[in-house]
């Protein structure tokens, strides 16, 4: 898998250039880019899955976390400056359900599959749990029932509010669980973790991070340019687009890692990179984006639709039930994955 990756990418970049360059007809153009981010996105994998031996299951988690998002916030930054606002909010939807029903219910199944039962830190499973109600249904959810009798200036402004706090509370939260309670969440097994051998250095790692990313900002602007075309010949929708298409490539380095990492009974990592994955589109993507659209010619509200919020909300409250325990097997990731395919469903025929 690893040597596949490595030839997309070394492939893919160089042809979608060239295919830039030589005004290739759209169709084609998506389908290079995506396989392309793809493969970046593995090598995003592999360099966060060094760091993650190195700093441990939490810092590696967050990093995976990091690093896959900054995929989805560079696809949505050009997104949003094509004004294109619908599939933005559309890919943020997509994420949170991609992360917490699909690489979630993946990784519950593919790692029960080969363990009767899996374990995962239970105080991890509960921050994490109440972190989803604020973001997920506190913050989600107020915008877009006050927006319902406020202009859309006063609207905005509550967005810029809300983001704001979220923000805040976010950094608050790493500060709580990395610094001044971080012996509270510390995990029985990080001793275990960190006698594997990590593929890259640190300092490799990083650097194929750093170029992977900037790959990555590259490809992704000739994507953005062939979302219309795909809409118009498929008869998709920006929605259909943004929660299903989008959402997927834009997680790729989050669902090969967390899948790996559950095959190897490391769920502590693996929920980490899902859940982890999830409160920070909710508490720091989503939000940054709404800050960096006031220096864009439209604007973008913190404002879902009803499905939208209303599948989110749904993923949220089941997740939250499946893992309030600590444990997983194969049968629970076969519900989380269930639940995503109807709601795919749901929005392709919507």
């Amino acid at each position: 898998m690893n040597r596949i990756f490595s030839i997309v990418v070394f492939v893919g970049v160089p042809v979608v250039a060239l295919g830039a360059f030589l005004n290739w007809s759209d169709l084609i153009m998506f389908a290079l880019s995506c396989i392309t981010i793809i493969g970046l996105s593995g090598f995003i994998g592999r360099a966060t899955e060094s760091l993650a031996i190195v700093s441990g299951p939490r810092i590696g988690g967050l990093l995976n976390a990091t690093f896959g998002n900054a995929v989805e916030l560079i696809i949505s930054i050009f997104t949003l400056k094509a004004g294109l606002i619908g599939i933005v909010l559309a890919s943020l939807t997509g994420s949170v359900l991609g992360n917490l029903l699909l690489v979630l219910g993946l990784s519950f199944f593919a790692g029960g599959l080969k363990f009767k039962k899996q374990n995962f830190s239970l105080h991890d499973s509960r921050y994490n749990s109440g972190l989803l109600i604020f973001a997920v249904v506190v913050a989600f959810v107020v915008p877009e029932v006050f927006s319902m009798t406020m202009d859309p200036a006063t609207t905005f402004h509550l967005s810029i509010s809300v983001s704001i706090i979220l923000i805040a509370i976010y950094l608050s939260g790493l500060f709580f669980k990395l610094v001044t309670h971080r012996g509270v969440f510390a995990s029985g097994d990080e001793a275990v973790e960190e006698e594997e051998i990590p593929e890259w250095t640190k300092g490799k790692s990083m650097l194929v991070l750093l170029l992977s990313t900037v790959a990555v900002a590259f490809v992704s602007e000739r994507l953005v340019h062939t979302f219309e075309t795909l809409g118009e010949q498929f008869g998709w929708t920006e929605l259909f687009i943004g929660v299903i298409i989008v959402a997927i490539v834009g997680n790729a380095a989050e669902h090969v890692s967390a899948i790996t990492m559950a095959m190897k009974n490391r769920m502590n990592v693996s929920v980490e990179i899902a859940v982890g994955s999830t409160l920070q589109v909710a508490m720091f993507v989503a939000p940054a984006l709404v800050l960096i659209s006031i220096f864009m010619p439209e604007q973008m509200p913190l404002v879902f639709t009803i499905p939208e919020l209303v599948a989110m909300v749904t993923a949220a409250l089941l997740v939250i039930s499946l893992s309030n325990d600590g444990e997983s097997n194969w049968f629970e990731g076969l519900i989380l994955f269930a639940a995503y395919i109807i709601m795919g469903i749901g929005f392709f025929l919507l």
